[in-house]
């Protein structure tokens, strides 16, 4: 695409020897949490369902890609044309059910083919957990790790049961420590897990729904802060009692939490 190309050359540019400062200044690592917080702005933009930020924040993240790729190639290591190159070659491999002659009907019997083959692209890994990435959001790789592990038997003979039992266990377990020390986050942490365990056998996404919960407790804090300061106060002028009552109707006006 002509489009693509014209991009190359402007990061090519802006890299060069008479570009932006502060381009030719960047590397991989300085670059890495800008594309993160790209992609959580093109997150947004699809719950928002904005065609237009959508658009904008593709691009975005499109930018990052061409950026890394200018970078592979001033170390002579790759360029954008290896990139997408490979893409497609994993693509057709991965889908032999389309560009081959194998027989899959359902999306369940993709992704497990899906797994198959892209095990057998990687033999040098030495266990099913191999290639979860360290960084990301805690639920979000407390999840992933879990799906691989249940992949290779480590699962819940009876979810509906044991994981409910588990939960309970760790709430005890929790209390023992009376809220203090390592302990406390330890077996906090093993509380999380487990619930995103049940998360996980009920098909929700665990960071999502941390996520739309995060956002229900904020629209109420605003929701309260707009209606107190309408009378002239702050949130800090009430005593909790009162800060009870405007939560409450807040939850009538719609902002469930």
């Amino acid at each position: 695409m002509r489009e693509i190309s014209s991009l190359t050359r402007i990061m090519a540019r802006l890299r060069g020897p008479k570009g932006c400062p502060w381009d030719r200044k960047q590397n991989h690592h300085t670059l890495r949490p800008m594309i993160l917080e790209e992609v959580y702005e093109l997150l947004e933009a699809i719950d928002q369902g904005d065609d237009h930020a959508l658009r904008e924040e593709l691009g975005d993240v499109l930018l990052h890609i061409i950026f890394h790729a200018q970078l592979a190639q001033e170390r002579k290591a790759f360029d954008l044309k290896a990139v997408a190159r490979e893409l497609a070659e994993k693509l057709v491999r991965r889908h032999p059910h389309v560009f081959g002659k194998e027989r899959i009907t359902s999306s369940s019997q993709v992704l497990k083919r899906w797994h198959q083959l892209k095990l057998e692209e990687k033999p040098t890994r030495r266990s099913s957990l191999d290639g979860v990435p360290r960084h990301l959001p805690a639920l979000l790789r407390a999840q992933n790790l879990q799906k691989r592990a249940a992949r290779v038997g480590f699962d819940w003979p009876n979810p509906s049961q044991g994981i409910p039992a588990k939960i309970r266990e760790e709430i005890r377990e929790l209390s023992r420590t009376r809220g203090r020390g390592p302990a406390f986050s330890r077996e906090l942490g093993d509380l999380l897990f487990t619930l995103v365990n049940l998360a996980r056998h009920r098909k929700v996404d665990a960071e999502s729904a941390c996520r739309d919960a995060a956002e229900r407790f904020a629209q109420r804090v605003r929701s309260v802060e707009k209606e107190v300061a309408k009378k002239g106060l702050k949130t800090t002028d009430l005593t909790p009692r009162q800060l009870d009552q405007e939560w409450k109707r807040a939850k009538k006006r719609g902002l469930s939490y």
